[in-house]
């Protein structure tokens, strides 16, 4: 199954669009799209308003492949639980969001094994054609980074 989201503060049309003509295309791969008050909403792709966070960490580790839009809350999941991602993002010029932060983090968290980046439908649509050849990335620990600690440490105490 290919499980996608948007997030829980805004729709996101776009992806919701590309998501939606894939679907379409490919009425026999399971899918279910997290939309938020997207409205209208899609016509091919099963959706949802929203997921509670127990049941999108349930939905993500069970999911062949998770499309969302650059949340950290989905990011870290997918990497706490090494699953692949392929992060969407908003796009400030196009006014879905403030400004072009997810850009940014979708370039940062890009280089990251197990995490893909589409920044247009088409380079999305791809990513779904070979999803058979993205591989997940080893699980990242949720406890802070002993490195991290001392850092700040070290910046506290001078």
């Amino acid at each position: 199954m290919i499980l996608a989201t948007v997030g829980a503060q805004m729709p996101f049309p776009r992806l919701v669009s590309a998501l939606d003509d894939w679907a379409r295309a490919n009425p026999a791969v399971e899918m279910l799209v997290q939309i938020g008050d997207q409205d209208p909403p899609p016509a091919s792709v099963p959706h949802i308003a929203l997921l509670d966070p127990e049941t999108l960490r349930d939905r993500i580790r069970d999911a062949e492949l998770t499309v969302a839009h650059a949340g950290m809350g989905t990011i870290i999941t997918c990497l706490e639980l090494g699953a692949p991602l392929v992060i969407f993002p908003r796009d400030g010029d196009q006014r879905e969001t403030r400004n072009n932060h997810q850009i940014d983090t979708a370039r940062r968290f890009g280089e990251r094994d197990g995490i893909w980046v589409a920044d247009d439908a088409a380079a999305l649509h791809r990513l779904l054609d070979d999803r058979a050849e993205l591989r997940a990335g080893t699980p990242t620990s949720p406890q802070t980074s002993p490195r991290l600690i001392a850092a700040i440490r070290e910046f506290i105490d001078g």
